[in-house]
């Protein structure tokens, strides 16, 4: 899942979108009518990939680095079937407030961090430093549903 030289956070979300539904496409070559979703998310700042940390360390440097700040999350969509291809991405800006270094490490020790990529969950207890965004709550969680389901009827 690697990102090459050059690939900005859509072609690099919708990219790997597509290679997991092709891979699962693969494997059923006798259900033609068979539609596969992939989907990747990522957390963006300053349009540089923030992954899932390394350790508490990482998420530490990870959420110093969006205290204060505005990022985009965005998840490539892909659906597939052996006819038909669509592809979509969805960004949405999520606003960070500051953050002190006791929050920080008091979030970290909740675990929630940790298999999360840009080291938090909207979802979860992080939602206390987010005081808005803009754009689609389920892209941030990890699949735009609204834009699934319009998809969707393409097929």
């Amino acid at each position: 899942e690697s990102q090459y030289p050059g690939e900005d956070p859509v072609a690099y979300t919708t990219r790997l979108a597509r290679e997991k539904a092709q891979i699962v496409l693969a494997k059923h070559p006798c259900e033609h009518d068979l539609v596969v979703l992939g989907a990747d998310t990522t957390v963006t700042l300053d349009n540089a990939l923030l992954g899932k940390p390394t350790g508490a360390a990482d998420a530490r440097v990870m959420l110093r680095a969006l205290s204060g700040r505005v990022h985009q999350v965005v998840t490539g969509v892909a659906l597939l079937s052996f006819q038909k291809a669509v592809v979509h991405a969805e960004t949405t800006n999520v606003f960070f407030q500051t953050m002190t270094e006791q929050e920080i490490a008091e979030y970290i020790a909740t675990g929630e961090p940790m298999d999360k990529a840009g080291a938090y969950g909207i979802q979860g207890s992080a939602a206390r430093f987010i005081p808005r965004i803009e754009g689609d709550y389920s892209n941030v969680v990890g699949l735009p549903i609204a834009a699934v389901a319009n998809l969707l009827k393409t097929f």
